[in-house]
């Protein structure tokens, strides 16, 4: 009687709930990076037939193939990418997995991946990977997906820091790497390039001189240049008088505020470009400007989302607050810099971590076990280089001997010297640009850990140099502000914040575990097919956090 009369309450009851039937339809998405990829391999192909067979072996209906094309995975603003997410999304036959060759094909984005995943996973739909198989229904196996959209974020900026010294290198020899502002081409002579002016070079030059001589604002200088077949913004006009490019020098942000001599043809002296710039200086706004204020931290830091132009910081002279505000044309983004402040520190909370010791020991082990799996292969390389380089000196030694024996004369004797030298050379030098090996993995593990507990403190109380290396050391393309929906937004976070925030999210769905804290854990989660081993060492209880990062 009285369960009937608890019956009659039912419909107050919180927290059932209720399972959607899963479907067996899916969808492809195979991709490459460059167009040289797409046209000279089989790649996508390959990419492909993985992924069909992997449907008809599960019994899967694939009812659209995505992508096929080469599109980077550096972020997540990709035609064909999107495309797949909204077919996904509205389709009426309720999709419910997305196959792709491996995690990377999906994204390198790392954090704003993780957020996808999750958003695709509330819907039912899960990203799946032939190559790299996690079940990502279960809290296990979403952490090692998550895990892995992190690290191809890390391999993706190994490879990138790899690209940008070479392209330093090349700056300070004073050669452009990029393409040349307008006003030049590049021609290439016997193999030479040279970066010199074209038809278009008189009439910037002409720009400058109506600024320096005639006074003229930037707008009477837009109608003029638009008049003579020049379409260009009312901001590149702007850029141009402040690119020392046209009076023979290079600025580029991988050269550290360092100014180099370029080798490009000079279009005008650098007296006028001076002259020009400090007419533009004694301009009179309605606000102060100073260059390191404390104030406005988030200045040379955060753009504008409309126009990816850098917000000015400034205090207005008629209230004195500060502000940051956006100079392109009709854009009107500006805001209160103390607000904005606010904005930016709910961002950076989002990789603050709080976890005790008996979790950061499983973190640090786990970390420590991903570390070593991604950089096996350099390792491996590595051995197989020092085991080339010790046959070499061998070698070398054994042809000394047998000159000094005179068994060799000195010319037999140089030609195979010079040869065997300049291979050993070689290995040395590989050896020397492909090491990424970190000599004191432990400390830099509890460093950063210890950094992510304490990232909105130490900003909120940091001078202006302080902050600008927190920002930059935790985002470092900075951050983009979109003024109609009041958020921050960041292209890519440091993968060890990325990855220290991604495994503190253990913290919200309680699994618990006999883990043992006192012995070596290669792995923080178990693999599908293996139990965890029982043993009466200390029960580690780990409640997992979940979180949303907006990106």
């Amino acid at each position: 009687m009285e369960t009937q009369e608890l019956i009659q309450f039912s419909s107050f009851a919180k927290g059932k709930t209720t399972q959607t039937a899963r479907t067996k339809n899916a969808v492809i998405y195979t991709r490459v990076s460059t167009k040289e990829q797409a046209d000279n391999n089989m790649s996508l192909e390959t990419q492909k037939k993985a992924c069909l067979q992997y449907a008809q072996r599960n019994g899967y209906a694939v009812l659209e193939n995505f992508g096929g094309t080469f599109e980077s995975a550096k972020t997540d603003e990709r035609k064909h990418f999107n495309n797949m997410l909204t077919y996904v999304k509205k389709s009426k036959q309720k999709i419910a997995l997305i196959i792709v060759y491996s995690v990377d094909r999906f994204s390198r984005s790392g954090a704003n991946a993780i957020y996808i995943a999750n958003q695709l996973k509330e819907q039912g739909i899960n990203v799946h990977s032939v190559s790299q198989p996690t079940d990502a229904t279960t809290a296990s196996g979403s952490l090692q997906q998550n895990i892995q959209f992190i690290f191809s974020e890390y391999d993706n900026q190994l490879r990138r820091e790899k690209c940008m010294a070479g392209v330093r290198e090349k700056l300070l020899a004073g050669d452009w790497c990029c393409a040349p502002p307008i006003g030049y081409d590049i021609v290439r002579s016997n193999g030479v390039k040279k970066i010199v002016c074209n038809k278009i070079a008189p009439l910037i030059k002409k720009a400058f001189l109506w600024k320096a001589n005639d006074l003229l604002n930037n707008v009477e200088i837009h109608k003029r240049l638009t008049a003579k077949g020049i379409k260009i913004s009312h901001q590149r006009v702007c850029d141009i008088f402040i690119n020392p490019f046209y009076c023979g020098l290079i600025t580029h942000k991988s050269l550290n505020g360092t100014v180099v001599k370029g080798n490009q043809e000079q279009l005008i002296s650098k007296e006028l470009f001076l002259k020009v710039n400090g007419i533009v200086s004694q301009r009179k706004q309605g606000y102060r400007i100073k260059e390191e204020n404390e104030e406005i931290p988030l200045k040379r830091f955060i753009k504008c989302e409309t126009c990816g132009q850098h917000l000015r910081g400034y205090q207005a002279y008629k209230n004195k607050k500060y502000y940051y505000k956006c100079n392109t044309i009709g854009c009107n983004n500006n805001k209160r810099a103390d607000a904005l402040h606010d904005t930016f520190l709910q961002l950076i909370s989002q990789y603050s971590i709080t976890i005790n010791s008996d979790i950061a020991y499983l973190i640090k082990q786990e970390i420590k076990a991903l570390y070593h799996q991604i950089t096996a292969e350099t390792e491996q390389d590595r051995t197989t280089q020092i085991q080339h380089l010790a046959k070499l000196n061998n070698q070398i030694e054994r042809l000394e001997e047998r000159y000094i024996m005179e068994e060799l004369d000195q010319e037999m004797f140089m030609k195979f010297k010079q040869k065997f030298v300049t291979e050993r050379t070689q290995i040395e030098q590989e050896m020397a640009n492909n090491t990424n090996r970190v000599s004191n993995l432990d400390q830099c593990i509890e460093m950063a850990i210890q950094f992510s507990t304490k990232l909105a403190s130490m900003w909120t109380l940091g001078g202006y140099e302080a902050k600008q290396k927190l920002q930059y050391l935790v985002f470092p393309e900075g951050i983009v502000y979109n003024k109609k929906t009041d958020q921050c937004r960041t292209p890519r976070v440091n993968a060890v914040f990325s990855c220290l925030a991604a495994l503190s999210t253990l913290s919200d769905k309680k699994i618990t575990g006999n883990i043992s804290v006192d012995e070596d854990v290669s792995r923080l989660v178990v693999r599908p097919g293996f139990e965890p081993r029982m043993t009466e060492s200390k029960s580690v209880v780990l409640p997992l956090h979940h979180r949303t990062i907006t990106l």
